[in-house]
């Protein structure tokens, strides 16, 4: 009797109540952190407003009624609703495809909707709120279910990411084209892209509220069968879901928050990634958390604090009219890019390293010197051509006189602007082929490329950073810049990631967080500089060789020369490094200095390609990949293919980009953009198969 009555209180009641304590504790948390910051929020712009004038007009004070009904409570609300739409969508994903990385950013869906905005803001085509939003859930959904049906199966959690990635720079390509095709329809477009409250009344919010509300009305309806599904598939299955349906309905439902979000405020970066992991890391102290049907509203608040302190912060730093050109997604971009960075550390799998045998063993050709001369000749026909065709027809004969300096006066003028740029983009495709091959050296990843390790856009800040402070910046201060923000990068990525993991996934993961940290710096110093001083970086950052002069080349030629010899001279070591974490350290070479060497190289080679042509991405991963696929995996074979491969590719895309719509022209990035990408998408589905 006695054991019976001390037994009384039954074990389920204890976890309840802590469930109940646990939960509405952080829903209060977050809801007192709301209310102060919503009127302090209130209080900033560029009207001098206190917080006791806030108070009152909410009392019924109405001499402020025209700033802050007109301008400051749509933007409180914009930043409220978007807030709760994205955390909310956030989390769905990452249940839906059961992976912590997943979100509206990493799956494209922001990407995709902003992308078909873009193209209708375009052709001048404007829409009401209700279009708008139903285009860019169409844009959306199109993107997830691309990135969804290539990265599922084993080893999804980095595949998708990549995928995601890749997807969402080839629409931002879309959209950086618009905006240099179409300057007057799609003025302002740059900083909507990153995400700006801004709104012109309350009219757009009051609109998309019923969406957001019934988006997640659905997914509270299906938070049970979440539940399930989080124990797998199968286990769902048996107890009665509808996985199919399940993961259609919440696809939808999440597509739709965020697309209302990106129809509102623009794709305003990684809110959809940072609140649901803050969250999930709650989970983890907070019994119950993990529910859906508690984590999802929950989720959505902090989506919304994250919003409102990103905004309320960037308003503060910056006084004045710099508070309204900054995007808020400058702030909010920056934060996700730290908690990808420490989601990398903790992901299943994140700290394993793939054999180089990912890359492909075989080759098809037995001979390397066979498919290195054909490629010699090829980019040699290129580079005639260039000078042929890229801008006023000619012959050969007039490139010959104006090699021998009596060409006529107009050839003189053609080639003398012409040929700095076929020159400028055959080295700078050179040395992005042969950084990409050292990074996929290093990181023994198939899908490695200076890009995804953040060296490309910490480059571009840095050249970014020169060219707006001094618009008659030379080609070697520029690149000076190029080299120190790629410095900084890299160096952010090995001081995150450590020696030992340089063969990681992790590596490529932070590699990514950090670009977009960069990336979220450059939008910035583009949206505070003067117009001229803007278009010309926008363009500069699609990978444009207009403009460029043979001093330009100067630097890149010089790394590419340095970094070649050097590379070459460690062929062995890295034929070695490639293989394994082990092999190396037993046959006697020195692993971490090897793979922080050939780091350096490729800082330094894209450093100096950035610097001259702008930020080209998949150059470093279609040309190596490519060479191996012909010659087989030793570098005194791939690499000197690949180099070639890489001056041919930047060299082809210049010369489409020039001539596909003249006299308009195209920059050569975003031409190796929309090549890269379905060859990337080519590599992830051999990645899936050879892991299935």
């Amino acid at each position: 009797m006695t054991l019976a009555t001390a037994s009384t209180p039954t074990p389920a009641a204890t976890p309840a109540r802590r469930t109940g304590a646990g939960v509405v504790v952080l829903a209060v948390a977050l809801v007192v952190l709301i209310a102060p910051l919503s009127i302090w929020h209130l209080s900033q712009g560029t009207t001098s407003l206190g917080l006791a004038d806030v108070v009152a007009w909410a009392l019924g004070d109405a001499r402020h009624d025209a700033i802050l009904q007109d301008g400051r409570v749509p933007r409180l609300a914009a930043a409220l609703v978007v807030g709760v739409a994205l955390g909310v969508a956030g989390y769905a994903m990452q249940s839906l495809v059961r992976n912590p990385l997943a979100s509206p950013d990493t799956l494209a869906v922001n990407a995709g909707a902003a992308a078909a905005l873009g193209l209708t803001a375009a052709f001048g085509i404007t829409l009401p709120f209700l279009g708008g939003a139903a285009l860019a859930f169409v844009g959306g959904i199109a993107a997830a279910a691309i990135v969804v049906a290539i990265g599922r199966g084993k080893g999804q959690s980095t595949r998708m990411i990549l995928v995601g990635t890749a997807l969402a720079l080839a629409l931002q390509s879309v959209v950086t084209v618009t905006i240099l095709l179409a300057e007057q329809q799609t003025r302002g477009l740059f900083a909507w892209g990153v995400g700006q409250l801004s709104q012109n009344g309350i009219g757009t919010v009051v609109q998309a509220l019923p969406i957001v509300v019934g988006g997640i009305a659905v997914l509270l309806v299906l938070a049970r069968r979440l539940d399930l599904l989080a124990l797998g598939e199968d286990t769902a299955s048996l107890l009665g879901v509808g996985v199919r349906s399940l993961r259609l309905t919440t696809l939808v439902a999440s597509v739709l928050l965020a697309a209302s979000a990106v129809a509102i405020a623009g794709p305003i970066g990684f809110v959809g990634l940072a609140a649901p992991a803050a969250i999930r890391l709650a989970g983890s102290r907070i019994a119950g958390l993990h529910r859906h049907i508690l984590a999802l509203p929950i989720a959505g608040l902090a989506g919304a604090a994250l919003v409102l302190v990103a905004d309320v912060l960037l308003r503060a730093v910056l006084q004045g009219r710099a508070s309204l050109d900054v995007p808020t997604g400058v702030v909010t971009s920056i934060v996700g890019a730290v908690f990808l960075v420490v989601l990398a550390r903790t992901l299943p799998g994140a700290n394993q390293a793939e054999p180089m045998s990912a890359l492909g063993e075989r080759s098809t050709f037995r001979r390397a010197w066979i498919p290195i001369a054909v490629a010699a000749v090829a980019l040699l026909a290129v580079v005639i051509t260039g000078l042929l065709v890229g801008g006023r027809p000619m012959l050969l004969g007039d490139v010959m006189n104006w090699l021998q300096g009596q060409a006529g006066r107009q050839v003189s003028i053609a080639l003398d602007a012409g040929a700095p740029r076929v020159v400028a983009g055959v080295l700078a495709g050179a040395a992005l082929a042969l950084a990409g091959s050292l990074v996929q050296t290093v990181a023994r990843n198939p899908l490695a490329d200076p890009y995804l390790l953040g060296v490309a856009n910490g480059a571009g800040f840095g050249a970014i950073t020169v060219i707006t402070l001094s618009s008659a910046a030379s080609g070697w201060l520029i690149a000076g810049g190029a080299l120190a923000g790629g410095i900084v990068a890299a160096g952010i990525v090995l001081a995150v990631v450590g020696w030992r993991m340089l063969g990681a996934l992790r590596l490529v993961l932070t590699g990514i967080g950090v670009s977009a940290a960069f990336g979220a710096l450059t939008s910035m110093l583009i949206t505070t500089t003067d117009p001229w001083n803007a278009a010309k970086a926008i363009t500069w950052l699609g990978g444009s060789t207009y403009g460029r002069g043979f001093e330009d080349s100067l630097p890149v030629l010089g790394a590419l020369v340095v970094c070649g010899v050097v590379a070459w001279g460690m062929r062995h070591d890295l034929d070695l490094v490639q293989l394994d974490q082990d092999t190396p350290r037993l046959l006697g070479v020195r692993l971490s200095h090897v793979q922080l060497l050939a780091l350096v190289l490729a800082v330094l080679l894209t450093g100096t390609a950035v610097a001259a042509v702008g930020v080209v991405a998949f150059v470093g991963l279609i040309a190596p990949h490519a060479a191996r696929a012909l010659v087989g995996s030793a570098h005194h074979r791939f690499v000197p293919l690949a180099i070639l491969l890489g001056a041919t590719l930047v060299g082809v895309a210049d010369l489409l980009g020039r001539r596909l719509i003249y006299p308009e022209q195209l920059p050569a990035g975003i031409m190796t953009s929309l090549v890269g990408v379905p060859y990337f998408i080519l590599l992830v589905l051999q990645s899936r198969r050879r892991a299935q």
